[in-house]
């Protein structure tokens, strides 16, 4: 099946955080693609990926970057498609906090769904959840995922039944 996710990082190095986005997207069965492109580096190919993206069938773009983290706001200047951005603490980074800033403040008219610092699988899961508008089987699976959330916490509460203060839903 042709991809309908573009994961996009501004180096190798921001893999071992991106992964968890095609982790996520793999087990909701979505096709993807994932690739390096540097919006300082590359900035031509960045160009070239987000002009060419949905042509290619692509419908959402998660897109990562740490430091100055400029590839996901630049990318969705080009494409009309949703992009969610991944702020990544790198080595150069203020604490994060520079790439959390870049991608969440973006001028009005080019927005940038942004998730939590280093937090690609929220981003896989944003992205699964915008597929599923128009793929009913990824709705279901998305579905399932949530009562599979629900079922874990339930099965802690348990852990909290035999203490002396908690909370009893009447």
């Amino acid at each position: 099946m042709k991809p309908l996710v573009g994961i996009i990082m501004g180096s190798k190095s921001d893999l071992s955080v991106m992964k968890d986005a095609a982790d996520f997207l793999e087990e909701m069965q979505i096709p993807f693609e994932i690739t390096v492109v540097s919006a300082h580096r590359t900035p031509h190919r960045m160009m070239q990926y987000a002009e060419q993206a949905a042509d290619r069938g692509i419908q959402v773009i998660i897109a990562g970057a740490g430091g100055a983290a400029h590839l996901p706001g630049m990318v969705a200047s080009i494409t009309p498609l949703p992009v969610i951005g991944v702020p990544i603490k790198s080595s150069n980074s203020i604490d994060g906090w520079d790439s959390i800033l870049s991608i969440l403040q973006m001028p009005n008219g080019i927005p940038v769904a942004t998730v939590a610092l280093n937090a690609a699988k929220n981003a896989g899961i944003l992205a699964a959840k915008i597929i599923a508008l128009h793929h009913p089987d990824t709705y279901q699976r998305i579905q399932s995922f949530k009562k599979e959330l629900t079922q874990k916490v339930l099965e802690t509460v348990k852990d909290f039944d035999n203490l002396e203060y908690h909370y009893q839903v009447k």
